[in-house]
Order: C-alpha cells, then structure tokens, then sequence
C-alpha cells in the first residue's frame, strides 16, 4: 500500500470498533463494516481514533483490530491508524508495528500537557524524529485535547517537520484557520499538505468552500460526506449543501456528548453494518426515548433523500 501524501483527499471515514454485547471485540462485524465502508464510496479508513473507542482498546487488541482491517481490505484503500500516547515510546512501537503491517500513515494528537506554542511545535518536532520516514496526521481537536495550535505554528511544523503530510482539521468550527493556511501555502509561506476535516461532518460544505480536501470523521451515513465531497469536486457546490441538508438532523444528534457514539452505533446496527451497539464500558445506552428520536429522525432523512435523489 502507497504511503500518505501531501496530496491525500476524498473521505477517510472514522471506523467504530465493534463489540459483542458482553463488550469484547467482534472480529466478524470489523470484516462487515470494512465492506460496507468499502461500498459507501469512501477513500480511505481511520482506525484507533477517539470514536473508535481506541482508550479503551489494550494494546493487543489495538494490534488485532488494524491487523483485521488490513487483512479485510488488502490494500484496495489505505489505511490511518491512531497512535496517540501519553508517551513518545508507546507511540513509535505502535506506529512502527501497523507500519509493518501495510498502514498508509498514523495520526497524533498533542498531549493536554501542551500549552504554549513553542510546547505545540516541539511536542510535533519530536513526534516527527521519533516516527522517522513514517507520514503522519496533525490531529488539531481541541475541544478533547484543550490544545489549540494556532495557524503560525502549524506552518512552523508543515515547514520544519517533513513527515508531517495532513491536518486533521477539527476547530469549532475554525474556517478561518482553514483560510489561513490555504493562503499561507498559496503565496508560499508553507508547504501545502492535506487537509482533511471533522467534527462529525457538521461544516463539511463550509470547509469544502474555503479549501478542504475533503473529511476525516464519523457518520453512521458515510454516504452524506462521500456525496459532499464529490459534488464539490465536480464544482456543483448547491447539490454538495442539498446532499448535507438532507442528514444535517440526524449528524447534529450524533454530535450530543455521551449518547453521540451510541446512536452512531445503533445505526449502524440497524442497518447490518455490525452486529451489536454496544459500546464497551464506560459508554452510554440509548434510552427508549432516544431511539424514538432516532427512529423519527431516519424516517425524517429518508423522505428527503427521496425528494433530492441522493
């Protein structure tokens, strides 16, 4: 499988991590999902992230669920595997074992430790000589990390930390950073990398519009951000917005905290993908009345999609 590149785009779905219904892995339904995202278009995969539940995972199973997800697709689409650790050791031996394995790149997210901008570039200056010629991802979430990496310094890490190939975008929403950057590499001031974003989808024509690649993250629909992407590729940016509007509802239920993941899950669920929604412990249950919203929201969606023809 090809490595990461600078010139990445489309849509890297982040995967679920699929438990039985007494919280271990089921294997099975990792082999169902690949093929479904597989079929949903989507241009890549992302293991291991936040929402694939990854610090919940010990490191064996961490190993078995990318080992999985490589077998299953065989190198028809590349592979991110998250390797973020409180350590720089942990990370590097898991990056270099998925590396081994046939991934496409690894993604890090800083520590909560970091606070400064001089502590943001450092802290990905010694990601960079730790992973070697291993590509790796910018994750820039800082609603989870409570680190924010201002524009200048991610030019400084684009332009002095070569293995750094890709933003994953995911500021609240941060469009202006997303125009920041584009023009910094534009005139020349960095080099230009990826940018990919997240956020559950919820600013994807937005952030399409002021420069995107295209989106890093979750739906139980993947087909709304394959869609997206796509219509503005093709430079139909009103049919990129009618796709989102038809399943901005049922994304924006995702997005709650607690029950955003279990409702992704049961979707999912619903819709064969995988066999159980559990979430492993900790995690949150839908409740009866959370599914009957979700229920009136899939009954809601499927109208529209109907009228729009998606």
């Amino acid at each position: 499988m090809a490595r990461l590149t600078e010139d990445a785009k489309g849509v890297y779905v982040i995967a679920v991590t699929p438990f039985t219904d007494d919280g271990a892995l089921d294997l099975a339904s990792i082999d169902s999902m690949v093929d479904f995202y597989e079929g949903a278009g989507v241009t890549g995969l992302t293991v291991l992230g936040q929402l694939g539940e990854a610090p919940k995972l010990t490191a064996e199973e961490s190993r078995i669920v990318v080992e999985r997800v490589l077998k299953r697709l065989d190198g028809r689409l590349p592979v991110v595997v998250g390797v973020s650790a409180p350590g720089l050791a942990p990370m590097s031996e898991l990056a270099e074992a998925v590396m081994g394995g046939g991934a496409a790149g690894v993604m890090v997210a800083p520590p909560w430790t970091v606070k400064t901008d001089d502590q943001a570039f450092a802290f990905y200056q010694s990601v960079g000589e730790a992973l070697g010629d291993t590509p790796f991802v910018l994750q820039d979430y800082p609603l989870t990390t409570n680190v924010t990496i201002a524009p200048k310094v991610i030019e400084r890490i684009v332009n002095e930390v070569p293995n750094c190939v890709m933003l994953k975008h995911e500021d609240w929403p941060g469009l202006s950073k997303i125009s920041a950057l584009r023009a910094a590499s534009d005139k020349g001031a960095m080099r230009r990398i990826s940018i990919l974003c997240g956020n559950g989808g919820l600013f994807l024509p937005e952030e399409m519009g002021r420069g995107a690649d295209g989106a890093m993250t979750g739906f139980c629909y993947p087909e709304m951000m394959v869609g997206v992407v796509e219509a503005y590729a093709a430079g139909n940016p009103d049919r990129a917005h009618a796709i989102f509007d038809a399943y901005l509802p049922l994304a924006r239920y995702e997005q709650q905290q607690g029950i955003g993941l279990a409702s992704r899950k049961y979707v999912l669920a619903k819709r064969g993908v995988i066999k159980s929604a559990t979430l492993r412990k900790p995690g949150a249950k839908l409740s009866t009345l959370d599914i009957a919203d979700v229920e009136r929201l899939l009954a809601r969606q499927a109208i529209r999609i109907k009228e729009i023809g998606a």
